[in-house]
C-alpha cells in the first residue's frame, strides 16, 4: 500500500488469492493436456535391457552347445564310463550297496558330502532300490551328528553368538510344539542352509529328536530325488556314448522335460522354504539362546 496525502490507498498486486487462482488455472490446463509420452531415454533403457537378455541367452546357448558337443562326450569317455566300468568290475551289486549305504550314513559325521554316493546309487540301482537305500542311510546320517553334537554343546552356542543371523534360522527349529519344530526342520533341510552343518548345530537348540528326525527325512526327499535323477541321466548318457549312439527323440524329450521339471520344482520348493524360514525368524521374538 502507498501513502498519498495522508490517505492510505491499497496497491493493486498479486496476492494470495491470485496465486491460488494461477495454481488452479495451471491445474485445469494440465487436466486438458495430453498425457506425457515415454521419453527417448526410457525407450533406450528398455532396448538395452532386451539386448542384454538376448546376449545372455545367446551366451548360455553357445555354452550349452560347447558342453554338449565337446565337454560332455569328453567327460563321459574319460570320467563317467571309466568309473562305471571300475565299479561294475570291482564290486558286486551287494558289495556296492553296502559301500554306498555306509558312505551316505557316515560321511555327514565327518563333514564330507554324500551327494556323489547318491549319484552312484541312482546310476546303479535306479529310483526304486536306490531311493530306499539312500533314505534308510540318511536316518543314520542325520542322527549320528545330532547325538555327537551334544558333546560340543557349549562350543556350538559360542558359534551362535558369533553368527547371530545364521543362528536365528537354526533357532527357529527349537521353538513351539512338535509340529512347529517338525515344520521348521523340514524347511531348513529344503532351504540352501548347509546340510552338514545343521546336523551338528541343531543339538544346541531346544528341538527334540523325534521332530528333528521326521523333519529331516521329509526335507531330504527332494535332494534324494534330484541325486537319483542325476545318476540315472548320467547312466543313460553313458550307455549312449559307450555304444556310439545318439539318444532317440523320445529319450531326448523325456530327459529334457525331466531336467526342466526337476530344476523348476527344486527352485520353487527352495524359494518357498527360504521365504517361510524368513517369516518364522521375523515373527520369533524369543531370546536367541536358552
Amino acid at each position: 500500500m502507498t501513502f498519498d496525502g495522508g490517505k492510505v490507498e491499497p496497491e493493486v498486486g498479486m496476492g494470495a488469492g491470485e496465486e491460488y487462482g494461477a495454481y488452479v488455472k495451471l491445474g485445469e490446463a494440465g487436466a486438458d493436456a495430453e498425457p506425457p509420452t515415454s521419453s527417448p531415454a526410457g525407450k533406450g533403457r528398455r532396448f538395452w535391457w532386451w539386448m542384454r537378455i538376448v546376449l545372455w541367452s545367446a551366451c548360455l546357448g553357445l555354452l550349452a552347445a560347447v558342453i554338449g558337443k565337446w565337454v560332455g562326450p569328453f567327460c563321459m569317455d574319460k570320467v563317467v564310463i571309466p568309473i562305471i566300468n571300475w565299479l561294475t568290475s570291482t564290486f558286486t551289486a551287494r558289495q556296492l550297496a553296502v559301500i554306498l549305504f555306509a558312505s551316505v550314513a557316515l560321511f555327514p559325521t565327518f563333514l564330507l558330502p554324500s551327494s556323489p554316493s547318491m549319484w552312484v546309487a541312482g546310476l546303479t540301482f535306479g529310483y526304486g532300490f536306490g531311493f530306499l537305500l539312500i533314505f534308510v542311510a540318511s536316518v543314520i546320517g542325520v542322527s549320528l551328528p545330532f547325538l555327537i553334537g551334544s558333546l560340543f554343546h557349549h562350543k556350538i552356542q559360542l558359534w551362535y553368538e558369533k553368527y547371530p543371523k545364521q543362528a536365528a534360522i537354526i533357532k527357529s527349529a527349537g521353538e513351539g510344539g512338535w509340529f512347529d519344530q517338525f515344520r521348521a526342520v523340514a524347511l531348513i533341510r529344503i532351504s540352501p542352509f548347509p546340510y552338514i552343518l545343521y546336523n551338528y548345530c541343531a543339538v544346541a537348540t531346544s528341538v527334540e529328536y523325534v521332530p528333528y528326525i521326521m523333519g529331516s527325512l521329509v526335507g531330504v526327499v527332494p535332494d534324494i530325488f534330484v541325486s537319483i535323477y542325476t545318476g540315472n541321466l548320467l547312466r543313460t548318457l553313458a550307455v549312449a556314448s559307450r555304444h556310439s549312439q545318439f539318444l532317440s527323440p523320445s529319450q531326448i524329450i523325456l530327459n529334457v522335460a525331466g531336467f526342466c521339471v526337476t530344476a523348476a520344482s527344486t527352485t520353487v520348493i527352495t524359494m518357498y522354504a527360504k521365504k517361510k524360514l524368513l517369516t518364522l525368524t521375523q515373527d520369533d521374538n524369543l531370546p536367541l539362546l536358552k
